[in-house]
Protein backbone atom coordinates (compact mmCIF):
# COMPACT_ATOMS: atom_id res chain seq x y z
CA UNK A 1 0.00 0.00 0.00
CA UNK A 2 1.18 3.37 -0.82
CA UNK A 3 1.09 5.29 2.77
CA UNK A 4 1.05 8.95 2.52
CA UNK A 5 4.26 9.10 4.97
CA UNK A 6 6.94 6.15 5.89
CA UNK A 7 5.68 4.85 9.11
CA UNK A 8 9.42 4.12 10.36
CA UNK A 9 9.94 7.87 9.22
CA UNK A 10 9.91 10.69 10.72
CA UNK A 11 6.33 11.85 10.60
CA UNK A 12 5.68 8.20 11.11
CA UNK A 13 7.78 7.22 14.86
CA UNK A 14 9.24 10.83 15.44
CA UNK A 15 12.64 9.14 15.01
CA UNK A 16 12.01 6.23 16.90
CA UNK A 17 9.85 3.03 15.56
CA UNK A 18 6.59 2.96 17.60
CA UNK A 19 3.61 0.32 17.42
CA UNK A 20 -0.07 0.00 17.87
CA UNK A 21 -1.55 2.47 20.29
CA UNK A 22 1.77 4.96 20.51
CA UNK A 23 0.72 5.93 16.88
CA UNK A 24 -2.82 6.89 17.64
CA UNK A 25 -2.35 8.31 20.38
CA UNK A 26 0.00 10.87 19.42
CA UNK A 27 -2.46 12.38 16.53
CA UNK A 28 -4.87 13.51 19.93
CA UNK A 29 -4.53 16.34 21.97
CA UNK A 30 -5.57 14.73 25.21
CA UNK A 31 -6.84 18.67 27.11
CA UNK A 32 -8.30 19.87 23.25
CA UNK A 33 -9.52 16.48 20.93
CA UNK A 34 -12.42 15.27 23.61
CA UNK A 35 -15.08 14.36 23.18
CA UNK A 36 -13.67 12.71 20.71
CA UNK A 37 -15.53 11.36 17.33
CA UNK A 38 -14.82 7.93 15.95
CA UNK A 39 -15.55 8.91 12.04
CA UNK A 40 -13.89 12.39 12.38
CA UNK A 41 -10.65 10.50 13.64
CA UNK A 42 -11.15 8.14 10.82
CA UNK A 43 -11.93 10.76 8.18
CA UNK A 44 -8.40 12.66 9.31
CA UNK A 45 -6.19 9.83 9.85
CA UNK A 46 -7.36 6.67 8.42
CA UNK A 47 -4.74 6.31 5.59
CA UNK A 48 -2.40 7.12 8.06
CA UNK A 49 0.01 3.74 8.86
CA UNK A 50 0.27 2.37 11.90
CA UNK A 51 2.90 -0.38 12.98
CA UNK A 52 1.96 -3.37 14.67
CA UNK A 53 4.96 -5.12 14.78
CA UNK A 54 8.17 -5.76 13.05
CA UNK A 55 6.89 -6.61 10.11
CA UNK A 56 3.12 -5.70 10.33
CA UNK A 57 1.40 -2.36 9.50
CA UNK A 58 -1.99 -1.69 8.73
CA UNK A 59 -4.27 1.71 8.06
CA UNK A 60 -6.17 3.79 10.66
CA UNK A 61 -8.85 2.80 9.31
CA UNK A 62 -8.39 -0.70 9.31
CA UNK A 63 -8.09 -0.78 12.96
CA UNK A 64 -11.38 1.49 13.55
CA UNK A 65 -13.03 -1.24 11.53
CA UNK A 66 -13.52 -3.19 15.40
CA UNK A 67 -14.31 0.25 17.29
CA UNK A 68 -17.94 0.21 18.38
CA UNK A 69 -17.82 3.54 20.17
CA UNK A 70 -19.20 6.69 17.95
CA UNK A 71 -17.65 9.15 20.44
CA UNK A 72 -15.12 8.72 23.23
CA UNK A 73 -15.89 11.16 26.69
CA UNK A 74 -12.09 11.08 27.58
CA UNK A 75 -8.16 9.92 26.75
CA UNK A 76 -8.76 6.88 28.92
CA UNK A 77 -12.10 5.51 26.69
CA UNK A 78 -10.36 6.13 23.59
CA UNK A 79 -7.04 3.78 24.51
CA UNK A 80 -9.22 1.17 26.04
CA UNK A 81 -11.91 1.06 23.23
CA UNK A 82 -9.07 1.05 20.69
CA UNK A 83 -6.84 -1.65 22.82
CA UNK A 84 -10.15 -4.46 22.42
CA UNK A 85 -10.73 -3.30 18.88
CA UNK A 86 -6.98 -4.01 18.48
CA UNK A 87 -6.94 -7.49 19.57
CA UNK A 88 -10.54 -8.65 18.18
CA UNK A 89 -8.68 -7.94 14.87
CA UNK A 90 -5.26 -9.84 16.35
CA UNK A 91 -3.04 -6.43 15.89
CA UNK A 92 -2.21 -6.93 19.68
CA UNK A 93 0.49 -8.81 20.55
CA UNK A 94 1.33 -8.15 24.17
CA UNK A 95 1.29 -11.25 26.50
CA UNK A 96 1.03 -9.35 30.06
CA UNK A 97 3.95 -9.69 32.52
CA UNK A 98 2.15 -12.58 33.97
CA UNK A 99 3.59 -14.51 30.66
CA UNK A 100 7.07 -14.17 32.10
CA UNK A 101 6.61 -13.76 35.44
CA UNK A 102 8.31 -17.62 37.03
CA UNK A 103 8.85 -18.60 32.83
CA UNK A 104 12.47 -20.87 32.26
CA UNK A 105 14.76 -18.82 30.71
Amino acid sequence: MDWPHDPDGEKGSEGGRKYGHAILAKKIDEEEDFPLSATEYVEQYGDHPVRIDYETVVSVAEIFENVEIEEFEDFIEFHQELGRAMREAGHWFYEGAEAFVGSEA
